[in-house]
């Protein structure tokens, strides 16, 4: 897909820099930010989902252990 994007000239002269540096065009540059930007936001919502079930069994009246081992009897 192409696009369009309006970076400022000061993050602009920067990335020059870098895509100098490391001998990579600016869509390869472009590229690698947005995987990165898009690998942090995985992380974040694997993070927020896992923090939401965490403890789902509390004040139930279930014992966790007993819960997994009657869990586990199903694989038998």
């Amino acid at each position: 897909m192409r696009t369009l994007v309006d970076i400022p000239d000061g993050d602009l002269a920067i990335i020059s820099a870098v895509v100098k540096a490391q001998s990579i065009s600016r869509a390869e540059f472009v590229r690698r930010a947005i995987a990165q930007s898009l690998n942090a936001y995985r992380k974040e919502q694997v993070k927020i989902a896992r923090d939401a079930a965490f403890g789902i069994l509390a004040g139930r009246g279930i014992d966790g252990m007993a819960y997994q081992e009657g869990i586990r009897e199903e694989w038998e």
